[in-house]
């Protein structure tokens, strides 16, 4: 299991310094930076990176680029899957690396006494300690991902980045964001600048006219996917093209053909900033080094594959919407078709997710779901409910108490062909996974 530090005691006690865990808001963060000394004016030049899905991907694609061009990157994201410390990157000349719990610990402290037991939530406290943390180490870029929406987004103190990415929008979080595709686009399209280059992966065209309306009306530059650059798989290679012409690359390390749009966003906006000097030689080895846990990441040794059929394969996703459920399907079935195994499915979600939304994406697809807790969140849905909702959406299910009893379950239920299991629902769940398995993120 992940070891507890000193740092993990701040987090508690952050919790408390607010009554709800997400209240977007730009104000409390704006006063406590300022009382900082504001260390977002103070930050290497930015890209910032909004979206429903593939936000992660594109920042992970993003990263791997500039630093096959010898660039120092720091890097922000959320949320952690196994301990905070995956959110902080700290750039470095030949790669950064996770900070390191006393440099943490001794930022959370400040943060601490400087916001002097104020109102503000985890995430906004967490984000200043962050942008405290980049301003005060040099790096060449900083990759900026929103926690969640972007106009009032605790990451959006930025006055004027480098460029802003809005990768695909979807229906996820409309309890805070709206309930309609445009409105959630609207509140992304926040991150948008005047002047400051906009590129918007694919999206549908309710969301592409609310990020269009909202660009025009602050002048802020758009570069749009299918209109201005494309990214697409042609004959087992992906072509990326453009107005200054036409890359041949090979497939992105990142399985999935979801991950060639992400993998294109990253691109079209690395074009769109010659000065930073990342080449074709670069985005080549960007593709073919690019490490992003939890995303149909293949889990060949550890704890968990151990308790499975020789021959099997272990899959983990924290995919938890369901735009974000049918990419999965779409690349279980393109590896089904290229090597067929018996598909079963591990499920645990959050109560906040649209699960039979997620699960309609994989009827007729999986043989079997096993529903199980998520124990790192009082929001995760019983197994129970899981089992229901796959049943819902015409799958075969039944309930376990956890990951090893369901792995140990689909274990006795295999036949002659071992299965191919994926682990998937939720990036809490995700997490949990990796932590059992011994394998957490580096």
């Amino acid at each position: 299991m992940s070891s507890v530090g000193p740092s993990d005691a701040y987090l508690t006690r952050f919790l408390d310094l607010h009554p709800k865990e997400i209240d977007l808001s730009l104000g409390r963060v704006e006063r406590l930076l300022a009382d900082l000394g504001s260390p977002q004016a103070s930050l290497p030049p930015a890209i910032q990176v909004a979206g429903t899905n593939g936000k992660g991907s594109t920042t992970a694609f993003l990263r791997a680029m500039l630093e096959a061009a010898g660039k120092s990157v720091h890097v922000y994201t959320s949320p952690h899957l196994v301990r905070f410390h995956e959110r902080i990157r700290l750039g470095a000349p030949g790669g950064g690396s996770f900070v390191d719990e006393a440099k943490l610990t001794a930022t959370f402290e400040e943060v601490d006494r400087v916001n002097d037991g104020r109102a503000i939530t985890l995430f906004e406290i967490t984000t200043a300690a962050a942008l405290l943390l980049f301003a005060r180490n040099p790096a060449d870029v900083l990759l900026l991902e929103v926690g969640l929406g972007g106009r009032y987004d605790a990451t959006n103190v930025i006055a004027k980045p480098l460029a802003s990415v809005i990768t695909p929008v979807s229906l996820d979080h409309q309890k805070f964001l709206g309930d309609s595709l445009g409105a959630i686009a609207h509140e992304k399209a926040g991150i948008l600048k005047s002047l400051v280059p906009g590129v918007i992966a694919r999206q549908e065209e309710e969301a592409l006219r609310s990020i269009e309306r909202e660009a025009a009306r602050l002048g802020a530059p758009l570069s749009i996917s299918g209109q201005d650059w494309q990214a697409r798989e042609e004959h087992g290679r992906f072509v990326f093209e453009d107005g200054d012409g036409l890359m041949d690359l090979p497939l992105p390390r990142l399985v999935g053909r979801h991950q060639i749009e992400n993998a294109g966003a990253a691109i079209a906006t690395l074009r769109g900033l010659p000065h930073l000097g990342v080449g074709a030689q670069a985005v080549e080895t960007g593709l073919g080094s690019v490490n992003w846990p939890g995303r149909m990441q293949r889990l060949a040794s550890g704890a968990l594959p151990a308790l499975l059929p020789e021959g099997s394969e272990l899959w983990l996703d924290g995919g938890h919407n369901p735009d974000g459920g049918r990419a999965i399907a779409s690349t279980l079935a393109e590896l089904d078709e290229r090597s067929p195994k018996p598909i079963v499915m591990v499920v645990g979600m959050l109560n906040t997710k649209d699960s039979d939304g997620f699960l309609e994406a994989f009827a007729g697809l999986a043989g079997r779901v096993y529903g199980v807790p998520i124990n790192s969140s009082v929001a995760g849905r019983s197994p129970d409910e899981v089992v229901h909702a796959a049943e819902r959406a015409g799958l075969a299910a039944e309930e376990c108490a956890s990951i090893a009893e369901a792995l140990a379950k689909a274990a006795k239920a295999a036949g002659p062909v071992p299965p191919r299991v994926l682990i998937t629902g939720s990036l809490y769940l995700a997490g949990e996974a990796l932590d059992a398995n011994g394998t957490p993120p580096a």
